[in-house]
């Protein structure tokens, strides 16, 4: 309901009729590129998932197919949830296999935080090559709050005080499995703090992701005839991203309306256009989900064994 709503009252506010003109007369050619992008950049989040799979038990990690058709069925089931929604698919569908729930989920977790670790990189380096656009605290604070969380999760994983109060704090949890498996999720992070070469490798990885998806949304604005340089939408763009993280509204519905809205509005983009381009930016992550829906049709839903 959050998500039909707010998008319903940001397409409101842009004139519905007019976003609909404004998609309907946007050059195919730039979307079909767009669209080529996303082929790209689903190769690369699938195969950074399967180098972190490297924390695995030993004799656990599942065939390359299953692995595969996993990630790709999450994306499709992560269309109807919110942000988590995917992951917890994925997290789940992989203990299947016999893969630890710890494992399985540490794996995923990990995914997430290099994930948001890329964002921040991508638009840190835009905000120091070309300053915040006179925009100001809505470009800093999701950055800084992004690089705290990932601090965070570094230092559990990395620094043996700081495991040993995540040891602590999980133990104290209330309801025995909710705390066996916080224990078991936190020994499961620290494994990673023995595979750099793969953290480095999944990194880079994800920076080359949210380049791509800056670049995708580039496209987009240029078949909607937005004139914004690629530099403004490397400062934008990676803030719509963490926005849409947020697992509030359905596959970011309706908050990557207002994010677009409200930062492209600010970058002199006009309303309609600005909120048609986050209707396209939505479609082409829904359209990168397809895949899935075809392995979901053919059975890869199950996603488990009996």
């Amino acid at each position: 309901m959050i998500s039909v709503g707010l998008t319903a009252l940001i397409v409101w506010k842009a004139h519905p009729a007019l976003v609909a003109r404004i998609i309907a007369g946007a050059d195919w050619t730039w979307i079909a590129g767009a669209v080529l992008l996303v082929l790209v950049d689903r190769s690369l989040m699938a195969w950074r998932w399967i180098d972190l799979l490297c924390a695995l038990t030993p004799g656990s990690h599942p065939p390359f197919s299953i692995v595969l058709r996993i990630f790709f069925v999450s994306t499709f089931v992560g269309s109807f949830l919110p942000s988590i929604g995917g992951d917890a698919y994925r997290a789940y569908g992989l203990s299947r296999y016999d893969v630890r729930l710890s494992e399985s989920a540490a794996s995923v977790l990990m995914d997430r935080v290099l994930g948001v670790l890329a964002i921040t990189i991508v638009g840190g380096a835009a905000l120091a090559a070309g300053g915040s656009m006179g925009i100001g605290a809505p470009i800093l604070v999701p950055l800084l709050a992004a690089i705290g969380a990932c601090a965070v999760v570094a230092a559990a994983v990395f620094s043996d005080d700081a495991a040993a109060l995540a040891q602590r704090t999980a133990a104290r949890i209330p309801g025995t499995g909710i705390r066996r498996a916080a224990l078991s999720l936190s020994d499961a992070m620290r494994r990673y703090a023995r595979h750099h070469r793969e953290l480095i490798r999944v990194l880079a990885a994800s920076v080359g992701v949210q380049i791509i998806r800056v670049v995708q949304a580039y496209c987009l604005g240029r078949a909607l005839g937005i004139e914004l340089p690629l530099a403004s939408y490397f400062l934008l763009i990676p803030i719509v991203l963490l926005v849409m993280l947020l697992p509030i509204t359905v596959s970011g519905l309706g908050t990557s309306q207002w994010a677009f809205d409200y930062l492209f509005g600010h970058a002199g983009v006009a309303s309609a256009h600005a909120v048609a381009l986050s209707v396209l930016f939505v479609a082409l992550n829904i359209v990168g989900n397809l895949p899935g829906s075809i392995l979901y049709a053919l059975g890869g839903g199950r996603g488990v064994r009996a």
